[in-house]
């Protein structure tokens, strides 16, 4: 069983170093991995730019021209909460075929990785809260498109609701999705998932584990082929947008229950990271690490060098 991760350098845009989304994590994530030797070289795969009919199969001609070629209205990019740039067009074909790509890979060893994704509040004809195209929501138009998989499971553990998401499949059965976050956070308006559980503020690691444990004997029942993982680090205790408790050791323990999941009942899974935004970049990069150091304990049986700390 070989395990790819896409990542590319170009997964970094230019949105002001005073930004609050993180730009920098994915290449620190990367950096961080390849030090420790949780990865190796050749098990990072840089992906090509998603297609336009690709990207046409979620979201509107309309959006995405305009996008590409900078004429968003400016209550369009504070929607977006990003500023336009030639590099943010870029990192976002890519990140998305990143998806894609591991998708793919998914399907055929069980486990892949996205070092991006997981942006779960664009919908088809916008952009919100830094995400620009629903990666996931395309990855699974593609599977279905090419015929590669019929049934789908998105579990969402960002501490946001996955609201993009949810509207894009609110009328598909063999999507299944499901949203564990914040109830008290963005966005103010909620859509309607197949399944949302919504946590008080302040919930820690004991009540969040065993509340997601008992979600995931229902969810699997629905026998997906394939599963779509957001690994969000901004439940994280010590996050600015986050609102929840969760420890380092939380997060990671979160990270191993759903992959035991998927390798228990033999269902290939994506991990993409999600949002992270940590007082401390550090803390979000140690987060988003943690998920890939699970991936290769879960599957692999390598344990991590690094610590994890509490």
């Amino acid at each position: 069983m070989g395990y790819k991760v896409f990542y590319s350098p170009y997964y970094y845009a230019d949105i002001g170093e005073t930004h609050v989304f993180p730009i920098r994590k994915f290449e620190l994530v990367k950096d961080l991995l390849l030090c420790e030797g949780t990865l190796k070289p050749q098990e990072i795969i840089e992906p090509e730019l998603v297609s336009f009919d690709d990207l046409l199969l979620v979201h509107t001609e309309d959006y995405v021209r305009r996008f590409v070629d900078g004429r968003l209205t400016e209550k369009e990019l504070r929607k977006l909460g990003l500023p336009w740039s030639k590099s943010l067009v870029r990192r976002s074909f890519l990140a998305t075929s990143g998806t894609i790509n591991a998708a793919k890979s998914a399907l055929k060893n069980f486990v892949s990785s996205n070092l991006a994704g997981g942006t779960h509040h664009a919908y088809p004809d916008r952009g919100e809260g830094f995400c620009v195209f629903n990666d996931i929501a395309v990855a699974i138009r593609v599977l279905q498109r090419e015929r590669l998989a019929e049934r789908f499971l998105i579990i969402d553990c960002d501490v946001h609701q996955g609201d993009g998401t949810a509207f894009i499949f609110r009328n598909e059965p063999k999507v299944f999705t499901f949203s564990m976050h914040a109830a008290k956070n963005y966005p103010l308006h909620k859509q309607k998932s197949s399944l949302d559980i919504e946590l008080a503020d302040g919930t820690g690691d004991e009540e969040y584990l065993e509340i997601l444990e008992q979600a995931l004997f229902r969810i699997f029942l629905n026998e997906p082929d394939i599963v779509f993982y957001i690994a969000g680090a901004d439940p994280y205790e010590k996050d600015k947008l986050g609102r929840l408790k969760l420890t380092k050791k939380g997060l990671k323990s979160r990270d191993h229950l759903v992959l035991n999941f998927a390798k228990e009942r033999h269902v290939p899974i994506v991990t993409t990271m999600g949002g992270g935004y940590a007082e401390k970049i550090e803390d979000t990069v140690e987060i988003h690490a943690n998920t890939i150091r699970a991936v290769k304990e879960v599957f692999f049986g390598i344990s991590s060098r690094a610590k994890v700390a509490l």
